[in-house]
Formats: C-alpha cells, structure tokens, sequence
C-alpha cells in the first residue's frame, strides 16, 4: 500500500462550504496582498476628500448668515473670505480624491494580477483528470470575467463604503449640532431603509452567483462549438448548436435580468427614501426658521448635510449590489484556488533527477477514475534503462492510462510510480519535464510560427539548432516547400497544417528537446505513408540509448520494439519479444493475428 491517499473525488472544482461575503472578501485579501497593502494611508485619503465636502454645508451657512444676511448688512469682505475657505476644501478635496483613486487602482491592479496568476497556476496544478470535471471555457472564465467582477468592487465600492460610512457619522453629528430635531427626522425616514437593505443583500449575493455560474456555462458553451466548429458543419449540427449557445444565452439573460430587478429594488428605495426625508426635512426646518428656531443659513446648511447623508446612503445600496457580484466572482475563483491540487509540484523541495538513462518502474499501481472501478489493478512493471517498450491491449485495457501516470499527467489512487528509484510525486516539475517528454497522438500547436513550436520544450535552442534537428529527421525538403519556412504561421491548434503535418512538428519538437525517457502514444499514426518510413528511422535514432514506452495502436509498432507489455482488463498478462510473443498462443497472439487480418484485407 502507497503511503499516499487515493485521490479525492473531482465531480466538481471547488465544491464545499459556501463562505460568507465578509469571508469571501478576507480570504482574497490574504490570496492578494497588494489590495490592501497602503490601504490605511488611502483611507486617511478618503477621509481627507470627504471632509472637504463636509466644509461646504459651513461654509454656506456662514456666508449666508454673516456676509448676506447680518445684523450690519451684507459684508462683501466675509462673503469673500468663506468663498476662499470653500475654494481651498475644493482643491484639497480634489487633490485628495486624485490621490485616492491613483493608489486604488495601482493597489487592484497589482492584487487581481497576483489572484489571476495564481489561480491560473494552480489550474495546472489540476491533473488532467480534474479539468475535465468542468468545461474549458468555464475554467477560463474564472481567471478573467470573474476577476473583472472583482475589480469594479475593489477600485471603487470597497474605500468608497468606508468612506461612505464614515461619511453618514460625520454628517449625524454635524446634524446633531444644528438640530437634534431634524436629525431624528432624518434617522426616523432612513431606519426602515437599512432594514430593507440588509434583507435584500442575501436575496441579491444569491443571484448573482447564479449569474456567474451562467457566464461559465455560456463561455463553455460557445468555446466548444468554436473549436468544434468543423465537425459541427460536417455533420450539419448548425441549428442544433446554435439552440444550445442561444439556450445558455437566454439562461444567463434570465439570471441577470433577475439579479438587476432585485439589485434595482433596493437602489430605488434608497432614492425614495431620500427624497422624502429632503421634502420632510425641508417642511419642517422652515417651520422650525419660521419659529425663529433655526436661522436660514442653517436650514440650507442642514438641506447639504442631509444630502451629504443621503448621498452616500444611495451609493451604499449600489456598492452593495456591486460587492454581492464582486463576492459571486470571487468565491469561483477561491473555489479554484480551494481545490486540492492532487499533481502539485514539490517545487523547491522536490528531486533534480541526474541526466542519463532512465529505468522505470511501477510498484503495485492501481488506478479508478472518479466514481468508477479500477482500471489499472496492482501493477508491477520493471523497465530497464534503454529498452524500447510497446505496450499494446485492446481499447480500455489501461494501455493510455500507463503513460498518463508515467508522465504524471494524473497520480495513481494507490501505489507509485518511480524513475531512478524515485517517486514521481517528489520530482521537481521542471526536472520531470526535462526528462520526461510525451509525445501524443495529435500533436497540440501553438497559434505562432514553426520556429516557435518547435522549439516550445527548448525555448533557448538556436535557429542551426532546429534546423539540425529537422536535417536529422529528414523534414528540412518539407519545412523548405511551406511559404515562409520557419517563419510559416501554423494557425490556432495548427489549423494550417494537416494532422500529418502537426505530428510532424510534435515529433520535432519531442527531438529538439533530447530526452531520456520518451513516451509515445503511437505518434506516427497520423503520419502520411511517403513521410512515415523516413520518421521511423528518424525514430530509431532518437530512441537509441535512452528509455522509450510506445503505446502501440498499430502492432508494427510493437514487432520493432525490444520487448512488448499486453495490457488486458487493467492487468499485465503477457511480457517477452515480439517473436516469443506472437508464438505462444496468449492475448498477443490474438491481437496480431486480428491486425493482421485487417491488414490483408486493407
């Protein structure tokens, strides 16, 4: 038994306990420092700005008061001199509020950078296995248009609810000086409203997580029939593609329409709410100034701070609704960062592995993808340094799954896999990758150049270097017929190539990089007849001295090998030479004879 635990099951990325708004909000910030790195001096900012509005209500009432309406008469030397005091709060409150944005957004930028490298990292992390719990386009959504839902929160709702709250105390208070009256007035109109809110914040976070997981589905959606768009038009699916696009369309037109209406709820009650408390306000002040209670400098003074008060009130409900989608976001990009990462690098504490020739070996490896039966049962295989292996079996024996565990592409439920006498999971990445090279079936190209793909495994290999390599697999008259060489652009996914063509540059690419062990998943198989006896002897040559495992489709494949693994049913039955093999009346025997036949018929 491995001292490792069976993996966990993938049915979904990040599944498990909901955290609440405040929780979502911490957990970023400990995920991207930066966004509150400086957040203390941007606050003192805020504070600064807000008290230069908070000016304007005295200012007012001085002037009225003292320069328009005073016991001498009006005094233009006073009415100049608050206008001065009003127009230095302006500059302040500007220069403030310059500043305050300026760090905001220098702080965001470099936070949701931080969380979009990191989840985008950890998404690697991911085996194989994980990522296809989920559709691409979703994966895809979380690191940018769930990030962007974040990003309008954090460079302009999360300072400006502090400030805002900070905001409605000062206003309270200064009220209070004026008139204790009219400021219960104002709380006696505004108490039912924060009720409201409150309630309507958890109906609103609701919707929008809803809405978010519709912009996942939508972007899978349309990823896929993008990518698929040619098997699409072959088998003339258009309509019924199209109906799936518009039905993922539609659900997240819904979700959203929804999320609005409850969002706009409460933004126009707060609208309600103020206008009433002004018009309130208003007939009462002037009664209180008719009674010689209040002078009329202060109840214009008090009309400012009531809408200092309101103001950020309305900008409340509307921060709120933006921090519920912010939150929404959010926790699908935590849910990322939160699901185990079961093929993780050991990083700075794994093992370099030495350059040479590799031996491998599986010690009782067994294997079950998530809610299934085992598919791999208590594999135990010895590979000696230097052997060329087939390993063949019919298809889902297992034979597919061997070289996904080899190259770590997935981590076995019990057992290990070892090269040098080492554990997989305690090799450092960037050694395992050096080593290890896996060559698949279809060939994955980059939208760039054939220059820049063939290189991709060695990135600093020089343009004589990539030539060498081509010269010595025989490609150069095929790399000098395209119209612009190594400089030809091959397309996303290598659309401008042929599949022949794109394995061809897999294959370079696999050579270039040199090394010691090769995994092949039948590489030639796409490869057109003229260009395959060439590749094959190109093959040969690289795979002379060092460790090579080909998982053979084709049973020509295995006749070259020096020794052929049969997997039957997740086990290995059979071991030996192509010849001791195809004589001894087994499993093998059974497999060529079949391919045989095909063959003489083909």
């Amino acid at each position: 038994m491995s001292r490792f635990e069976p993996l966990a099951d993938h049915s979904s990325i990040g599944a498990g306990v909901e955290l609440s708004a405040w929780q979502t909000i911490r957990r970023g910030a400990q995920i991207s420092p930066e966004l509150i790195r400086g957040l203390a001096g941007t606050v003192m900012l805020g504070v600064l700005s807000t008290l230069g509005r908070v000016l304007v209500p005295f200012v007012i009432q001085r002037t009225v008061d003292e320069g328009i309406l005073g016991a001498a008469g009006p005094d233009a030397s006073r009415v100049a001199l608050w206008v001065g005091v009003a127009l230095a709060g302006v500059v302040v409150t500007a220069l403030s509020s310059y500043a305050v944005n300026l760090r905001l957004f220098t702080a965001s930028e470099s936070g949701l950078a931080t969380l979009r490298v990191q989840a985008f990292r950890h998404i690697h992390d991911l085996s194989m296995l994980t990522q296809s719990t989920e559709r691409r386009g979703s994966l895809v959504s979380r690191v940018t248009s769930d990030v962007d839902t974040i990003s309008m929160f954090v460079q302009f709702g999360g300072l400006m609810l502090v400030v805002s709250s900070g905001q409605i105390l000062l206003a309270t208070g200064l009220m209070l000086t004026y008139s204790p009256l009219l400021a219960g007035v104002v709380w006696a109109c505004f108490i039912p409203l924060f009720f409201l809110i409150r309630r309507f914040q958890g109906m609103v976070g609701r919707a929008f997580t809803r809405v978010r997981e519709r912009v996942g589905a939508m972007l899978g959606a349309i990823s896929e029939a993008v990518v698929g768009a040619a098997t699409i038009r072959a088998y003339g699916i258009e309509e019924r593609t199209a109906a799936r696009i518009d039905a993922a369309v539609e659900a997240h037109r819904r979700e959203a329409v929804g999320a609005q209406i409850r969002a706009v709820v409460a933004f126009t009650a707060g609208q309600f709410v103020s206008g009433l408390t002004t018009a309130v306000v208003l007939v009462v002040g002037t009664i209180l100034a008719a009674r010689g209670e209040l002078t009329v400098g202060a109840v214009l003074a008090f009309l400012f701070l009531v809408n200092l008060f309101t103001m950020p009130v309305q900008q409340a409900t509307e921060i709120l609704n933006e921090m519920q989608n912010a939150v929404a976001g959010w926790r699908r990009v935590i849910g990322i960062m939160d699901t185990p990462a079961d093929v993780a690098d050991p990083g700075e504490r794994g093992v370099e592995l030495p350059r040479g020739p590799i031996d491998v070996a599986f010690e009782k490896v067994s294997y079950a993808y998530p809610g299934g039966e085992l598919v791999l049962h208590d594999v135990d295989l010895q590979i000696a340094p230097r052997s060329r292996i087939a390993v063949v079996g019919e298809t889902g024996s297992g034979k597919s799954t061997l070289a996904k565990l080899l190259t770590r592409l997935m981590d076995p439920t019990h057992g290990r896999v070892l090269v040098d006498g080492v554990d997989l999971r305690e090799v450092r990445f960037s050694s395992l990758r050096a080593r290890v090279v896996l060559v698949p079936q279809e060939g994955f190209l980059f939208d760039a150049n054939l220059l820049d793909n063939i290189r991709f495994g060695r990135p600093e290999a020089s343009d004589d270097e990539v030539m060498l390599t081509l010269t010595e697999l025989g490609l150069d008259e095929w790399v000098q017929g395209l119209p612009l060489g190594l400089a030809t652009s091959v397309g996303q996914r290598g659309e401008s190539l042929s599949a022949g063509e794109r394995q061809l540059v897999a294959i370079a690419r696999a050579y270039l990089a040199d090394p010691d062990l090769l995994v092949l998943d039948e590489a030639t198989s796409a490869v057109d007849p003229s260009l395959e006896v060439r590749l094959q002897r190109a093959l040969d040559s690289l795979t002379r001295g060092r460790t090579s495992i080909t998982i053979a489709h084709r049973l020509s494949t295995a006749e070259a090998a020096d020794e052929v693994v049969v997997v039957d049913a997740g086990l290995i039955v059979e071991r030996g030479p192509h010849r001791e093999l195809v004589t001894a009346g087994g499993v093998y025997a059974a497999l060529h004879e079949s391919w045989a036949a095909q063959q003489a018929t083909g």
